[in-house]
């Protein structure tokens, strides 16, 4: 028989889970989002400091070096900064799958044992 309590309590449980991980999850999305923020920031300012330098630069020699430090340090940068938000994204899809896991075991858990053959009888 259908209790209505049961089902009321999981009801509740499952939306308070859901607006537990929607909460952590947009917190996660703010933190990337500032640190996105604060790379560009980063970057255009040393952009705008470089050309800076570059324009007072008398020869094409020191121009091409100075150029040459500034991309490569542009890259190194952009690499690192890379490596940072993809595991910041890979810690915020384990945090927001984190609350399901043992509900989603436990359902595949009972799906397979109901799924499982029963052995036919010895005939």
């Amino acid at each position: 028989m259908f209790n209505f309590d049961d089902a009321n309590k999981k009801s509740k449980e499952a939306v308070d889970t859901a607006l537990r991980t929607y909460s952590d999850t947009t917190r996660g999305f703010q933190a990337i989002a500032a640190e996105a923020a604060d790379y560009s920031k980063k970057s255009f300012q040393d952009a705008v400091t470089h050309f800076e330098t570059l324009a007072g630069v008398k020869s094409f020699e020191a121009a091409f070096e100075l150029q040459t430090n500034y991309v490569k340090s542009y890259f190194e940068g952009l690499v690192s900064e890379t490596t940072k938000l993809s595991e910041m994204y890979a810690d915020l899809a384990k945090s927001a799958y984190k609350p399901y896991e043992a509900p989603i075991a436990a359902a595949v858990a009972k799906t397979s044992r109901q799924a499982q053959p029963s052995t036919p009888a010895a005939a």
